[in-house]
């Protein structure tokens, strides 16, 4: 399976570069697997693509002001580190912008906290060990890690958070789920659809290209998650009432399709807690998602491969050509499709 074949052209002025306001006066693509009809609509009439019994899996997970800067010792020359993942009160794994930035490199940070550079990986990868726990202090020296192709300033921060976002540990925003608004979450809730958390702390490489010629090469980095035993009753009750389970974005489907894997019997989910490696490709069948909520991807990245696997490789293609001429807005401050 080639790369080369989840790319497509997209204009630069499609990118969005702020948020809608409000939340839910995106654009909705409405793609219907069986029949292929598309439906173009907008994000507050969600409604109307939902029954009674439903279930809306949504990512909690809430974005960690993770760009900080430091200087180089003794140079004093600067860096820029991305937190991308947390081993330990002291160790991450980051990507680290700067020259020379090899194994042993030691570093201060703004507020004069210390570090060195432990391990190096591929490109700008990088595990740094700091002398002191550096959460409690990330509000004061962090920003919020937009992604690069934004180059507008987001004048508020929230607005990179889903209304319901709780659990701090994210590099990057679980995009779907920024078209939901308090408002349309009660009459969603009134509609008689259900919604649970579940947590997956989502990292750069989620959204990054995949840059192998055959895509089965990629190798994915582990996100943490969980899935909690509530939740996976839930889910398992959804479905054996017939209800549908959708997953609000595609880090909620893998959460979702990793919980799967410890299934028992009829279960849809087993409870689950821990990293995830999981790589959805075309050909993948899934065990625990009937429908999803989910933005327009980048070329070639893992999550255009997923939402290929869901829909049927030409469907998604056909898809976002139809955006693309449609002038829908992409990638995270973008407009949403809803594939069932």
């Amino acid at each position: 399976m080639k790369t080369s074949d989840f790319d497509y052209k997209l204009p630069p002025e499609r990118i969005a570069q702020t948020p809608v306001e409000p939340r839910d006066a995106s654009r909705l693509m409405v793609l219907n697997r069986e029949n292929d009809e598309l439906t173009h609509s907008t994000f507050n009439r969600i409604e109307d693509f939902l029954l009674p019994g439903d279930l809306l899996v949504v990512n909690q997970t809430r974005v960690i002001p993770a760009r900080i800067f430091a200087h180089k010792i003794p140079t004093g020359g600067k860096i820029e580190i991305l937190l991308l993942n947390r081993r330990d009160e002291h160790t991450w794994e980051c990507l680290v912008g700067g020259k020379r930035m090899d194994e042993g490199k030691a570093f201060e940070l703004e507020n004069g906290v210390k570090g060195e550079i432990i391990a190096v990986s591929e490109g700008a990868s990088r595990v740094l060990r700091f002398e002191e726990p550096i959460d409690g202090f990330l509000n004061e020296i962090g920003t919020m890690p937009l992604p690069p192709y934004i180059h507008e300033k987001l004048e508020d921060p929230e607005r990179y958070q889903t209304v319901y976002s709780k659990e701090e540990g994210s590099a990057a925003a679980p995009t779907a789920g920024l078209h939901f608004t308090p408002e349309l979450i009660s009459g969603v809730r009134l509609l008689g659809v259900k919604i649970q958390s579940v947590t997956l702390h989502v990292g750069l490489d989620t959204f990054a290209p995949v840059t192998e010629e055959n895509a089965e090469d990629h190798k994915i980095h582990t996100e943490w998650c969980s899935l909690p035993f509530k939740a996976a009753r839930m889910i398992n009750r959804t479905r054996a009432y017939g209800g549908r389970v959708i997953g609000v974005g595609t880090t909620s489907v893998r959460v979702l399709e990793t919980a799967a894997r410890n299934a028992e019997g009829r279960d849809l989910v087993g409870e689950y807690e821990g990293p995830t490696d999981l790589f959805i490709l075309p050909g993948y069948e899934f065990k625990a998602t009937q429908a999803m909520i989910t933005n327009f991807h980048l070329p070639k990245s893992s999550l255009m491969m997923m939402v290929s696997a869901f829909a049927g490789h030409e469907k998604i293609m056909s898809a976002y050509q139809t955006a693309i001429e449609e002038k829908y807005r992409f990638y995270s401050f973008g407009d949403a499709m809803f594939i069932y």
